[in-house]
């Protein structure tokens, strides 16, 4: 009985490895997998911080010196400048004038086109004549009359004359004579005044322009019967050389004005369009209106241009330039190189070490490209590119930019 009980405490003895190597694998597989997501790890930080450190260096590589900022530079120059004062204005007409008929009668012709250039005295209308002409003929007729009977009233005068001084006849008919001569002359020279008021309407039915300039859209067609009384007329003339343009500037700027036209100044005046970009026509100013208008603080001027080439036009809005004064002897830098932040106004100064400095400046007066500053002086160069990648100590690669130096394109 001794036997089967050992050979049975063996065989269980056999079993038991099998579950402890099984633990085991588990183990060594989980400290595996651990460990290689550890490494994933480190190598992903290690990626990104090297590739954050690239970044950096080349954001930081123009700036830290080790590269040149290629900068194109201009140098401040001394000159003249022009100082202008700027106002919305519109183009006014010197004469405007709606032609009427100044008698009654129907339009025969109307002898323009629309839209045409006439000249002072060109014919442009024609009112039926006839009625006029027999009436004229009928009031020559009164006249011959009457002066017949004149004459021979004068005849009695002269017979009457005679025999009043011989007693032959009362002095009663020599005075009632006298009288009938006179009577008789008042009689002329009314019929005369008649022959004369319509020789004056004949004058009218022929209707000229009384301005030269641009005939307007027709009003009234050939065949219509006018009157003196119509109030739209036949058509209107806007005269166009010379023409005016009136504008408005601020009342500080009045003084200034007004000191140079008291002087006799001739101030010229440069009419461009609504974008400031193109030049319409030059001329002078006429005059400066009596008062100004309290609703904007400002005063109306008016200047005067030939127009010959009919560049303004009626009504139009324009920007009129009014040349006040010139500066000279003014430091001048191309408007695109000032900059400016929270301080003001200021340049990137380039030193003879070709590194860039932030220079403060005072702005002046600006013509186009050009601004007259202070705070530099003739022959200082300063940048006129690559702002954005300018600062404070920043070396560049300095290049002379020829265009700059007269205004250039702004950065």
């Amino acid at each position: 009985m001794t036997e089967p009980e050992t050979s049975t405490q063996e065989t269980g003895s056999s079993n038991e490895p099998k579950p402890t190597s099984l633990a085991a694998l588990l183990r060594h597989w989980k400290i595996g997998l651990l460990a290689v997501c550890l490494l994933a790890i480190g190598v992903y930080i290690f990626w990104t911080k090297l590739g954050e450190g690239r970044s950096r260096a080349a954001l930081q590589g123009p700036i830290s010196g080790a590269q040149s900022v290629p900068v194109a530079t201009v140098a401040a120059k001394t000159g003249s400048i022009p100082v202008y004062l700027t106002g919305l204005g519109s183009v006014t007409p010197l004469n405007t004038v709606t032609v009427k008929t100044q008698i009654n009668g129907q339009l025969m012709t109307v002898r323009y086109q629309e839209g045409q250039i006439v000249k002072a005295g060109d014919l442009i209308a024609e009112i039926d004549q006839r009625p006029l002409q027999a009436q004229l003929t009928e009031f020559e007729g009164q006249l011959a009359r009457d002066q017949a009977l004149l004459e021979n009233a004068r005849l009695d005068l002269q017979r009457f004359t005679v025999l009043v001084q011989q007693n032959s006849i009362p002095r009663q008919q020599y005075d009632t004579q006298v009288s009938l001569v006179r009577q008789l002359e008042g009689t002329v020279k009314n019929d005369q005044g008649l022959i004369d008021g319509v020789k004056v309407q004949l004058i009218y039915t022929r209707i000229t322009a009384p301005v030269g300039g641009r005939v307007g859209l027709r009003l009234v067609d050939p065949g219509n019967f006018v009157q003196t009384t119509d109030t739209t007329g036949l058509v209107v003339i806007t005269q166009l050389q010379p023409i005016t343009v009136v504008f408005t500037i601020p009342e500080d700027n009045i003084p200034a004005v007004l000191d140079k036209l008291k002087r006799g100044v001739r101030l010229p005046v440069e009419a461009y369009d609504r974008a400031l970009q193109h030049r319409l026509a030059t001329g002078y100013l006429l005059t400066v209106d009596n008062q100004i208008d309290v609703t904007t603080g400002t005063v109306r001027l008016k200047a005067l241009f030939p127009n010959n080439d009919n560049a303004l036009f009626p009504n139009q809005f324009v920007n009129a330039r009014l040349l006040v004064e010139t500066q000279h002897e003014a430091t001048l830098i191309p408007t695109m190189a000032i900059q400016r932040n929270a301080q003001g106004a200021f340049v990137y100064l380039v030193k003879p070490d070709q590194t860039v400095a932030m220079h403060t400046v005072s702005v002046g007066t600006t013509d186009g490209d050009m601004t007259a500053v202070e705070g530099l002086k003739a022959g200082d160069v300063i940048a006129a590119d690559n702002f954005d990648r300018l600062r404070d100590g920043v070396k560049i690669a300095a290049r002379d930019r020829s265009a700059n130096a007269h205004g250039g394109t702004g950065a």
